[in-house]
């Protein structure tokens, strides 16, 4: 039962980090009334918002995307760290 939570948790993690991606490589090209990048904005805004109330933008430079990154990569890591040592 360990291993398939481990492979669903890796797995959603990656899925989460690609759409984060997807999505600000998307905003330098694609009008944000795209269908597409409506789609995207929906799953990757409720991530995102809390994060910029928080930390500023840096000149023009928007940081949240990789703060982002970090932050699902940190919490997978952990939850996965705690299933192995169950």
């Amino acid at each position: 039962m360990i291993p398939i939570l481990i492979t669903i948790i890796r797995t959603v993690s990656q899925f989460l980090i690609l759409l984060v991606i997807v999505s600000s490589v998307l905003s330098f090209f694609m009008s944000p009334y795209h269908p597409v990048k409506q789609a995207l904005d929906r799953i990757v805004e409720p991530m995102l918002a809390p994060i910029r109330r928080v930390v500023p933008l840096i000149g023009m430079l928007d940081f949240s995307p990789l703060i982002l990154i970090i932050l699902l990569d940190l919490v997978s890591r952990a939850l996965i760290a705690f299933l192995v040592s169950l």
